[in-house]
């Protein structure tokens, strides 16, 4: 159950970070419109915090290496990090 909701929270994750930088940011810098940046970014922040967390809870469960938790929250720093974890490191489980 806590590995799905890992899977989740990555694919959610990683749309919440295409939404900020894809809608909310270019919403700010070139319309000077801010009435999506502070929801969105709440919501990344949420999700990448949950995300994070969740990393952490299933690699205990699963006793996995610590690299394979290292490159799981490694992935949550960039764009689209997420979604490769979710194909490379979850999808397998």
């Amino acid at each position: 159950m806590h590995f799905k909701i890992l899977r989740l929270l990555a694919i959610l994750e990683g749309i919440s970070t295409l939404v900020l930088f894809g809608y909310s940011m270019p919403m700010k810098y070139i319309y000077s419109d801010l009435t999506t940046l502070r929801p969105v970014g709440m919501i990344h922040g949420i999700l990448f915090i949950a995300y994070c967390i969740w990393v952490i809870i299933v690699a205990r469960e699963s006793k996995w290496k610590s690299s394979k938790t290292f490159w799981a929250l490694f992935a949550s720093l960039f764009p689209l990090g997420t979604f490769v974890a979710d194909y490379k490191l979850f999808r397998t489980q």
